[in-house]
């Protein structure tokens, strides 16, 4: 029975689960035999998600036997929509996960994402292994700054850049919940190619760069980024700012292009590609690779 299956899901990622990490992938589709559906947890409320269409009866019940707050996002990048609530307490405005210690910001009614994506939970971790006080981070493509609290709680000096206000502003209050004085790093707003150039321009050179972009995305000039095509020039512009013992990581979910692929993008020595977190079990997308 498919209830059955997603129980063992759950049970499967309990140890996962403590005090300081309570946000993470409960049930990955057919990693867990559950074939278009998945299930997230976000201190202890679940947001579910099918690609299109309603879920399926048995599930419903499934999840709503739960007790919890219960929230449904339909999977569509054409028409994205917020979650819609379906069962238990409705959650009102944004409220905080924690994840290896640290504390994020999440909502279910900003949108068709809730502030933080759960797959770059390792990569984040090891972002905060490698930061220290002293060194620079530049967090391109930033979304909330998720990469970029885990470096300023290593003591590290961050450079967040985004194309929107909404998420810059965002970023500040996930700093502020570490307990971090934004007052102490950069945020900038605008084209992530703009910006390198600039840099490069000013001889800032940074420690760690985080290249993290969306699929495709339109600035405000209208120029438009494709990673399969322009992913090779943002990591030769990267690469004019990185320090000579830099690292850079970077990543993208497209799921047109294989790692093999994305490496030949890349194209720099001393690459490692890292899996995705063990809750994530169903296909790979996430390419993460790591330089330097």
């Amino acid at each position: 029975m498919v209830t059955t299956l997603l129980d063992n899901a759950v049970d499967l990622r309990a140890s996962l689960l403590d005090e300081d990490t309570n946000a993470l992938r409960l049930v990955d589709g057919m990693g867990d035999g559950v074939q278009g559906f998945a299930l997230e947890n976000y201190a202890g409320k679940w947001m579910a998600m099918t690609p299109g269409g309603e879920i399926r009866a048995d599930i419903k019940e499934w999840l709503k036997a739960s007790g919890r707050s219960i929230y449904w996002k339909r999977l569509d990048q054409h028409h994205k929509e917020s979650p819609m609530h379906l069962y238990g307490e409705p959650v009102d405005g944004a409220f905080s996960i924690r994840e290896n210690r640290l504390n994020f910001e999440v909502s279910f009614s900003s949108g068709y994402s809730q502030g933080i994506f759960l797959d770059q939970r390792l990569n984040r971790a090891e972002v905060m292994q490698r930061m220290a006080r002293g060194r620079k981070l530049l967090n391109l493509f930033s979304y909330t700054g998720a990469f970029s609290v885990a470096a300023a709680m290593a003591g590290a000096e961050t450079t967040t850049l985004d194309l929107s206000s909404v998420y810059l502003e965002w970023a500040k209050r996930n700093f502020r919940f570490n307990g971090l004085d934004e007052s102490e790093h950069f945020f900038c707003k605008g084209d992530a190619f703009h910006w390198l150039k600039r840099f490069a321009k000013q001889e800032r050179i940074f420690d760690g760069i985080v290249l993290d972009p969306p699929t495709f995305s339109r600035d405000e000039n209208g120029k438009v980024f494709r990673v399969e095509k322009d992913f090779g020039e943002l990591v030769e512009l990267a690469k004019q700012v990185l320090a000579k013992d830099g690292w850079m990581l970077c990543c993208t979910n497209f799921r047109g292009i294989s790692e093999r692929d994305f490496m030949r993008m890349i194209n720099m020595p001393k690459m490692q590609g890292v899996k995705m977190p063990e809750d994530f079990s169903e296909d790979p997308y996430l390419k993460s690779v790591w330089v330097g």
